[in-house]
């Protein structure tokens, strides 16, 4: 026998070496994309015993030469593969539809915004599905300080049932915004500049659209906006009001909170000189 496993050791060569570390990762990958989903537990743990049985028996075959039950193992290999696609067809669809949400450069890679992004998104989903209005500003690298005094301190991390029960009807805060900066709700119930702008589209309307407007306009904040009337939801930013389908918002969210726009270099452009004609005055 430990001539047998001695063989075994000396055949692995390079090539061998590869093709299990290729294995591990795909098999890795696999647990990753099933996991997204509400049997994450449940999918982890069958995944891992059966490919720990099923190496644990190949390992046995390949040491006492068992052929006939090397090829039993490779028609249950088979048969198992069909019965998880079948057992495991909702996670795979959840997974798929997670995965066409993020895209293939999402599913591999990770950013620090990512987090905040799906739950900022979760929520609005399911706000606009409800039709409840509701107003979000992201800070960037220009502070809403003067805008979180005219609310309600939360200081809270970001959290969907937060938000969508801040955002609900009953609450006292729902009228206002919500401020999060640095990953966390920091205020609620804020009073946010109004555009002079009407906004012409009929789609776009009300006060939220105007203070997403406006907001975008003096900062470099991107702002959410969930329609009481059609349950529409709307990014602005720079100045611009971009009407985004669900199945894209975190995507496209994610998308503007990366970019780096010259829209903040402007503003401190008309900030210092408002401050130089101020002195001069």
């Amino acid at each position: 026998m430990y001539e047998r496993i001695l063989h075994t050791w000396e055949m692995l060569d390079a090539r061998a070496i590869v093709q299990i570390a290729i294995l591990a990762v795909a098999i890795f990958f696999l647990l990753q994309f099933l996991g997204r989903s509400r049997g994450m537990g449940v999918v982890r743990a069958f995944g891992l015993v059966v490919v720990g049985m099923f190496l644990s028996a190949q390992i046995l075959v390949s040491i006492f030469n068992l052929t006939v039950v090397g090829r039993i193992l490779d028609y249950l290999l088979a048969t198992m593969l069909l019965a998880l696609l079948v057992i495991f067809q909702p996670e795979l669809r959840r997974g798929l539809m997670w995965l066409g949400k993020y895209g293939v450069l999402y599913a591999i890679t990770s950013s620090s915004k990512r987090p905040i992004v799906d739950k900022l998104s979760d929520a609005a989903e399911v706000l606009a599905g409800q039709f409840v209005g509701a107003l979000i500003a992201i800070e960037r690298e220009i502070p809403l300080t003067v805008y979180v005094e005219t609310g309600t301190r939360v200081d809270a991390e970001v959290s969907p049932l937060l938000i969508r029960a801040i955002f609900q009807k009953q609450s006292p805060l729902h009228d206002g915004a919500m401020i999060v900066s640095n990953g966390r709700i920091v205020a609620a119930g804020c009073q946010l500049p109004l555009s002079p702008i009407e906004v012409s589209s009929k789609n776009l309307h009300g006060m939220r659209h105007r203070a997403a407007l406006g907001t975008s306009e003096e900062t470099d904040a991107i702002l959410l906006v969930v329609s009481e009337e059609t349950g529409r939801i709307t990014l602005a930013s720079a100045g611009q009001l971009e009407v985004v389908p669900r199945e894209n918002l975190s995507r496209r969210l994610a998308e503007l909170l990366e970019s780096n726009s010259t829209h903040v270099r402007e503003i401190k452009e008309k900030v210092n000189k408002n401050q130089e004609a101020d002195r001069v005055a």
